[in-house]
């Protein structure tokens, strides 16, 4: 499985916004500097976050964007099925039951759903606060910092 930069950068944008809201809404532009993401990359992904009630957005002079749940309520599997769609380990088991021929008989399919409870567990169980609570200093605590693709 391989993530696409629309999942990293949509928790990325995520986590920003949970480290800054504090003040309020946070604008967009601010979150596009600070991450070294095109703000129009973002904003490409921002209704479909808002739809699912992970994000707020407010128009106008005094708006921008606030979690509408609290960090600890929102997990990895929650942004990443949004955003990437299929998370599935094979295409057999996109469908429930499963349509394939083979799946009576195929030796394989249990390690193929072993492996997908396992990941559906784990990003189940990484929250954008545990995430913030074991982060490292981010680039604007310490200035030339590099950043990596994540």
């Amino acid at each position: 499985m391989l993530i696409s930069t629309r999942g990293r950068y949509a928790t990325r944008m995520l986590l920003d916004i949970a480290r800054h809201q504090g003040d309020g809404y946070v604008s967009m532009k601010r979150i596009a500097e600070r991450q070294g993401i095109s703000k129009k990359y973002l904003e490409q992904f921002t209704a479909q976050l808002a739809g699912a009630g992970l994000l707020d957005i407010r128009r106008g002079k005094q708006g921008g964007y606030r979690l509408a749940r609290d960090p600890e309520e929102i997990t990895l599997a929650d942004v990443l099925s949004l955003t990437e769609g299929s998370l599935h380990a094979v295409a057999c088991l996109e469908h429930a039951p499963n349509r394939c021929a083979r799946c009576e008989t195929c030796i394989t399919l249990p390690a193929w759903e072993g492996l997908e409870r396992t990941v559906q567990s784990y990003l189940s169980s990484v929250t954008l606060q545990s995430l913030l609570d074991g982060a490292k200093p981010q680039p604007e605590d310490a200035p030339g910092a590099p950043q990596c693709g994540c």
